[in-house]
């Protein structure tokens, strides 16, 4: 899934769980949660992937030595 895809599932699991409905529909395809708590791992899940592809690969360090004479 791509960064834009993510994001939009996002808004639309935050919109529905705002609203007080358990289903969100996206991509033509429609989700029912059945508690509130499997609604908020959902938008946690989502919001981690998101968070994961904003951060990248993250750098590496090459630590070297020069010693001066």
């Amino acid at each position: 899934m791509t960064l834009d895809e993510l994001k939009l599932r996002l808004s639309a699991l935050l919109s529905a769980r705002y609203s007080g409905t358990r289903s969100v529909s996206y991509d033509g395809k429609t989700v029912s949660y059945g508690t509130d708590a499997e609604l908020a791992a959902a938008i946690g899940d989502v919001e981690r992937r998101i968070a994961k592809l904003e951060r990248g690969a993250g750098r590496v360090l090459r630590p070297y030595a020069v010693k001066d004479l």
